[in-house]
């Protein structure tokens, strides 16, 4: 077991784990640590723990120190100083005809490296970009290319259901989500309903896909054919949430909706189906 923290570099970014040591770290604390990418500036998000070793990545590296006010200046500097580098990057794109767009720059806090992001359809050649990238900046460079979902959780905006998108304001990893839960969900299957600003299908739809499909298992499926108190039928339709069944009866035809508690005192539905 390890007794770990989590830091969080960006507001809904992903959690990365640090050993403590000797520091005493309340959520929300700002602090430096190493990273990959160099010194970097974090916010505890949540408090120390034991995890198991299959949960970390080995070596643990240490929380440096608890950040100070002058390393808050630092990071507004460095804000400032990669407004200026976009739009350097900007004109630099024009001049070199690049099919590319620029969605943001980012210094680590050492300043050690300036990450330009872009999406592209395609691969890019940047190498003559990245070459006037480095003289004018005279730090080390790299131009990492996103997808439309990472791009939409940088710049942020609001969604169909008129709040602020989950992917920039909570979500710290990205989720795979199928047509087959909006199916699942009987929600329309138009893509306009059913995609969020990045154009790919909305990450709510995983939200409760997980209790639709439970309670899915205990309902007859469509097409299945029953034997209900007002005679036998067809089942042409469900109500997950509410767990109502509609059949239609084959004499007199007609549609009529049982409960499935209904259809299990009729022995219509076995009631392991609902285990």
């Amino acid at each position: 077991m390890h007794h770990v923290v989590g830091v969080r570099f960006k507001k809904a970014g992903k959690i990365y784990y640090f050993s403590p040591g000797e520091l005493e770290l309340p959520k929300g604390e700002w602090v430096i640590v190493e990273t990959s990418r160099g010194i970097e500036y974090g916010k505890v998000v949540i408090e120390k723990k034991e995890v198991g070793e299959n949960d970390v990545v080995l070596p643990l590296k240490q929380v440096i120190r608890i950040a100070e006010q002058k390393d808050k200046q630092i990071v507004e500097e460095n804000k400032e100083a990669a407004k200026e580098a976009f739009e350097v990057c900007i004109e630099k794109i024009k001049e070199h005809d690049l099919d590319m767009k620029l969605v943001d720059v980012e210094y680590t806090f050492d300043r050690n490296k300036v990450l330009f992001y872009f999406t592209a359809d395609g691969r890019i050649d940047f190498r003559e970009l990245v070459k006037d990238l480095a003289a004018i900046f005279r730090t080390r460079i790299e131009l990492r290319q996103i997808g439309v979902r990472d791009e939409a959780k940088m710049l942020g905006g609001i969604g169909p259901c008129g709040r602020i998108l989950c992917c920039s304001s909570f979500l710290g990893d990205f989720e795979p989500v199928s047509i087959k839960m909006a199916k699942d969900q009987n929600l329309s299957l138009n893509p306009a309903k059913i995609s969020g600003l990045c154009g790919r299908l909305m990450c709510c739809l995983k939200y409760e896909n997980d209790h639709y499909e439970s309670a899915k298992q205990a309902l007859p499926d469509i097409g299945k054919e029953i034997k209900t108190i007002e005679g036998k039928g067809r089942v042409i339709g469900l109500n997950i949430l509410e767990s109502i069944v509609q059949v239609e009866l084959y004499d007199p035809q007609r549609m009529l909706e049982f409960s499935l508690q209904e259809l299990i005192e009729q022995g219509a539905v076995p009631t392991q189906a609902t285990e």
